[in-house]
């Protein structure tokens, strides 16, 4: 499929956040975060844009000339990080202070991450609703992996349905064995994917 992908930067944030709320507005993991729906739609857009924020500061996003889908990766060094991760406490404190869950969704993901191998982590990867079941998100994501590939560097993600993980899993991704269980709510399924010989 030929799409048009560009890197974006700060002047697309808020398309960027748009996308990815409307992609994810009825994603399982975000459907329990903020379980009710005008709620959801009052604070998602500032949920997600902590992601924008880290992602467009320290890492690469690309986005489709469009305007329907983006993809937000990091890379990620080998060893356990340094000092306490405060990104959790920011997406509960710039969206919803007094929802634990929103901080709780990031400690439980942030505890099942490798640290043993350098690699390239899609923190999300977001496609317009009308444009989903199109191989939109396989072809957005597949430059990257052809990288990662060429460079010998493993990728790291959490499929938050078992649809985009079916997707994943024809990309590469293998289920690392131990899902991450959201209390009373959904499971995300952690997989890593070995960079493949061409």
């Amino acid at each position: 499929m030929g799409v048009r992908v560009r890197r974006a930067d700060q002047r697309d944030r808020d398309q960027v956040v748009r996308i990815l709320e409307e992609a994810f507005h009825d994603d399982p993991v975000s459907g329990w975060v903020f379980p009710d729906e005008e709620h959801r739609r009052a604070v998602h857009g500032k949920f997600l844009g902590v992601f924008a924020d880290i992602t467009l500061e320290g890492g690469r996003v690309d986005l489709l000339e469009d305007g329907t889908a983006t993809a937000l990766w990091l890379s990620v060094p080998a060893g356990e990080p340094e000092g306490d991760d405060d990104t959790p406490a920011l997406m509960r404190r710039t969206a919803d202070p007094d929802n634990e869950r929103a901080e709780l969704v990031g400690r439980l993901t942030g505890a099942v991450h490798p640290h043993d191998r350098a690699h390239t982590y899609l923190l999300m990867i977001g496609v317009a609703p009308g444009c989903q079941g199109q191989g939109i998100g396989e072809a957005l994501i597949t430059e990257v992996l052809e990288q990662c590939d060429r460079e010998g560097t493993p990728a790291y993600l959490e499929a938050s349905s078992a649809r985009s993980r079916a997707l994943y899993e024809r990309l590469g991704f293998t289920f690392m064995g131990r899902t991450v269980d959201l209390p009373d709510g959904p499971s995300m399924w952690p997989m890593w994917r070995e960079p493949q010989a061409g």
